[in-house]
Order: structure tokens, then C-alpha cells, then sequence
């Protein structure tokens, strides 16, 4: 009998993680404001990630590290908000799933500013990830063949999710640097730390910081497995390309839309459940092949 490789177990902990963070998110989201939330999916996972500090040397930080951080923090803070405000107004298998759109921007960005042409596996994998979205909204093709398409511009939450998946086609290349100018654990501790130093300047610019003591054990939950997130995926990456790795993570598109049917009763799961695989399908043809 074959054993499971570690990196893969580390990586499936990571999807599952994310997932349970994100629907936890969604039933909090009822009743606190987008911003609340995105500062405690930053600030409650820092008591659990400060632990790693126990195992890391601090690494010395050179200029590359802070340009880095200096142009990766807005555009994060804005993809963090824009990520809690999609699901807090979309279903979650109709918003997740795009995440899986950020190698296709990877592409056309490589196109447009350096001239590289996709090769077969990287039309493929567009291919595939356009085919998977239209599925997300296949039942819309009752008005016209165009139906999911336009359904994707009705639904805000998954424009949002594309504008996330977007600015993370930006920021994973940032991140990337930031991590070879310092290292992978501190920078999975350090970021969200400088992060929440910055979300909580928001929310008392908006009066809102109080709130973040509202409620505390469910608050709690969605830092832990945030941590548990953080922490498996730079456990995972350590021991894998990050292709590799990042294309089992996106197993919590799937765990996404099965919490959206479990705990928010969203319906057309079949359509959705496909669209996500194929999503995935096209984001490993990219990334791997």
C-alpha cells in the first residue's frame, strides 16, 4: 500500500484550513462589518503564529525586502477586503472558484509587458478554467447560451473574487521576493503581523476597533485555522515546488462549495462542484504542465 507524501498531506491541511477560515468568515459576517473581519483573519492568527518564532533565526532584512513589502501592503489590503466583502455578499461556490483565474492573469500580464506567448498546456489550462466558470452559472443558459457569462457581471461577489485573484497574480510574484530576501516562516509571521498593524489603524479610523472583541470564540476559530493555514503552507512549500503545492491548496475551491451547500444551503452544487474541478484542472495545466 502507498503512503501519502507529506507535502501533499501538508498541502490538503492548508486547503481545508482556508476553506473552514473562509465559511467561518461567511457565518460571522452576519453580524460584523467586512472590515472587522478582514483585521481578525489577520490578528487572531498572530498569538499561534508567533510561536514559529520559537524555531527561526530573524533573518537580517535587506532593501529588496522593504520594496517588496512596500508595494505588496496596499494592494493586500485591498485584496483582503475586497475577499471578505465577495463572500459576505455571494454564495461561496460562486466566488471561491475564481480564485482559481489568477494564473491566466499570470499569463496575459507575461504577454503584455514581456511578449510571451502561452504555450499548449498554458491555452489549455485557460481553456479549462473559462469552461469551469461558465459551469459555476450553467443553469442561467435558460435565457441564452451568453447566460453564465453575464450572470458572472450580476453576481458582485465573484467580481470582487476576480479583482482578488487578479491583484494576487501580483502580489505572489512580490511575495516570492520578499520570502528569497528573508525567509519563509518569518515572512508567514511577519506579514500578517505588519498587516494588522495596518488594518487596525483602518478600523479606528472608521471607529470600528472595539468591535474586534465582539466575539471572541468565534473570532478565536477563524485565527486558528487561519494559522494552521499559514503555518501548512510554508510547511508544504518547504518540501515541494510551489507549483506543486499550490495546485493541491486549491482542493479548497471543492471544500468551499461542499461548506456552501452543508452550512449556507446554496443550491446547484453539482454544476459548481464540476466548474471548480475544471477550475483546478486548468490551474495545474498552467502552473505544472
Amino acid at each position: 500500500m502507498t503512503t501519502m507524501n507529506p507535502w501533499v498531506f501538508y498541502a490538503l491541511i492548508t486547503a481545508f484550513s482556508l476553506a473552514t477560515a473562509d465559511a467561518i468568515s461567511k457565518k460571522a459576517l452576519g453580524r460584523s462589518n467586512e472590515y472587522v473581519i478582514a483585521w481578525v483573519r489577520e490578528g487572531y492568527a498572530l498569538p499561534f503564529l508567533f510561536l514559529a518564532f520559537f524555531f527561526i533565526d530573524i533573518p537580517s532584512l535587506d532593501r529588496t525586502f522593504w520594496l517588496s513589502l512596500l508595494l505588496m501592503i496596499p494592494l493586500e489590503i485591498a485584496a483582503i477586503i475586497l475577499y471578505v466583502k465577495a463572500i459576505k455578499i455571494s454564495p461561496l461556490s460562486l466566488t471561491i472558484p475564481f480564485l482559481a483565474v489568477s494564473p491566466v492573469f499570470i499569463i496575459l500580464i507575461a504577454f503584455l509587458i514581456l511578449g510571451e506567448v502561452p504555450d499548449r498546456s498554458g491555452l489549455l489550462g485557460i481553456l479549462l478554467i473559462v469552461a469551469g466558470a461558465y459551469l459555476l452559472n450553467i443553469r442561467t443558459t435558460r435565457e441564452d447560451l451568453l447566460g453564465p457569462i453575464k450572470a458572472i457581471r450580476r453576481e458582485r461577489g465573484s467580481i470582487f473574487m476576480i479583482i482578488v485573484a487578479l491583484i494576487y497574480s501580483v502580489t505572489a510574484t512580490l511575495g516570492k521576493v520578499a520570502v528569497q530576501h528573508s525567509g519563509p516562516i518569518f515572512f508567514g509571521v511577519f506579514y500578517p503581523f505588519l498587516l494588522t498593524l495596518i488594518l487596525s489603524v483602518v478600523l479606528w479610523r472608521k471607529g470600528l476597533l472595539p468591535e474586534v472583541l465582539s466575539r471572541p470564540m468565534t473570532f478565536l476559530a477563524i485565527g486558528i485555522f487561519t494559522a494552521i493555514m499559514i503555518l501548512t503552507h510554508f510547511k508544504a512549500i518547504s518540501m515541494t515546488d510551489v507549483a506543486y503545492m499550490i495546485s493541491v491548496k486549491r482542493a479548497s475551491l471543492v471544500f468551499s462549495v461542499l461548506y456552501g451547500r452543508v452550512l449556507f444551503g446554496e443550491e446547484n452544487i453539482r454544476e459548481r462542484l464540476t466548474g471548480s474541478v475544471l477550475m483546478i484542472a486548468g490551474m495545474v495545466s498552467i502552473t505544472i504542465f
